[in-house]
């Protein structure tokens, strides 16, 4: 008997805290929720281009930091074996620091992102999973973002010798079908690990604001999301 009450004490628990979330997103009108959940997109956004817009913003933080293809890091171990970790270690800086300025020019495309969201938008944000805002700006502005680093990251990289060869090495390795093929050139490569990078940034600011809402800088993100 005992042995069946535990897992109906644990339903029970469950739908009384769906039925509380419920209660709590109802209580809010679509005007709040809405500009809510603007203003955290706004501000995981800003803490975001901040971090990893400045000088060392990729290369000094492990989380982002981009390395080589992994099919290519057997490659850089030889490399330095023969005396070439200057040249490896200058395409991997030159790397990072493309990614950098590239995500330093995100914040208009973000804005933008933001502006159009809809109130239908803002409430699936709210009810989704704990990184809803970040499958949003996924969602929204992945094209954009693409189309705005992918010049930044070739200037950056064109005055780099292993560029090139990295782009021949990767070619063939394509065409064999032993990698992706968006990523069978160096701009290709960094252009998704800048955008990779500033999602990973963006989902860190939602992971806190939904863990803590009480702690969150205004008045009305701890009433919206302190309502889920």
């Amino acid at each position: 008997m005992r042995r069946l009450l535990v897992p109906v004490f644990a339903l029970f628990l469950m739908l009384t805290a769906a039925i509380t979330q419920a209660a709590g997103l109802d209580a809010i009108s679509g005007v709040d929720a809405s500009a809510g959940v603007k203003e955290a997109l706004s501000k995981g956004a800003d803490v975001a281009v901040a971090a990893l817009g400045q000088d060392n913003g990729f290369l000094g933080n492990s989380k982002v930091k981009i390395s080589l293809p992994s099919y290519l890091q057997a490659a850089e171990k030889g490399m330095r074996m023969f005396g070439m970790g200057k040249q490896a270690d200058e395409l991997i800086a030159t790397m990072n620091h493309a990614a950098e300025k590239a995500v330093a020019e995100a914040k208009p495309i973000l804005a933008d992102s933001i502006k159009k969201m809809s109130v239908q938008d803002a409430k699936g944000i709210l009810t989704g999973g704990e990184d809803s805002v970040t499958q949003y700006f996924k969602r929204t502005s992945t094209e954009q973002l693409t189309q705005k680093f992918t010049p930044i990251v070739q200037s950056a990289t064109k005055t780099v010798q292993l560029a090139d060869q990295y782009n021949q090495f990767a070619g063939k390795a394509a065409s064999s079908g032993l990698i992706d093929k968006k990523d069978a050139d160096l701009d290709g490569y960094v252009t998704q690990k800048a955008m990779d990078g500033l999602f990973i940034m963006i989902a860190e600011e939602e992971k806190k604001l939904r863990a803590n809402p009480v702690g969150a800088s205004s008045d009305l993100l701890k009433k919206v999301f302190g309502a889920i």
